[in-house]
């Protein structure tokens, strides 16, 4: 343990590790010098370059977001009934699409394009790409995990872009249920 001293300053020591990653953040380090004389984690994600830019990553949601939301509405006055953000467990992957019809076994994901990087209109950012590009395809891989492992257990998957129109949607989603 190391004792504290005053007038000392704090600093970041990196550890040396196994890790390949040209970017030294992405190392593991630890804090040397701490007051109450314990390690602290090296951060691992970069941080914000503004408190603006801070507060607008904090407010992104991971459900309710409005295009989900005009969607369940509209299926809603249609007559139809969901659970919504439902946890599906399966074998060995758990899954929370952002609408289910359960007894029909269908599962509806509202995707954003910019975190499901859609072909269209899915951008990489330029700013700490060595963070968000790793990150981005962390997510597309998740989603092709979850797709093949609900169509194993026999559901029927949607996957849905945030910019496709609200009424092309709603007809995709009555389609699979009158299938179903």
């Amino acid at each position: 343990m190391v004792e504290p001293q005053r007038g000392r300053a704090l600093f970041w020591t990196r550890q040396p590790t196994r890790s390949r990653s040209p970017h030294p953040a992405r190392s593991v380090g630890i804090m040397s010098d701490h007051p109450r004389g314990v390690s602290v984690p090296f951060p691992r994600h970069p941080t914000a370059l503004n408190p603006g830019r801070s507060r607008n990553m904090r407010a992104n949601r991971r459900a309710d977001t409005q295009p989900e939301v005009r969607l369940r509405r509209q299926l809603h006055r249609l007559g139809y009934r969901f659970r919504k953000d439902f946890r599906i467990d399966l074998e060995d992957v758990r899954v929370r699409p952002d609408i289910v019809f359960t007894r029909r076994r269908v599962a509806v994901f509202v995707d954003g394009c910019f975190w499901h990087s859609c072909p269209l209109h899915g951008s990489r950012p330029r700013i700490n790409d060595w963070y968000w590009g790793p990150k981005l395809q962390r997510t597309v891989a998740r989603d092709t995990a979850a797709n093949a492992a609900l169509v194993e257990a026999g559901w029927i998957v949607l996957r849905i872009w945030e910019h496709e129109p609200l009424e092309v949607s709603t007809r995709t989603v009555v389609e699979a249920l009158q299938e179903a």
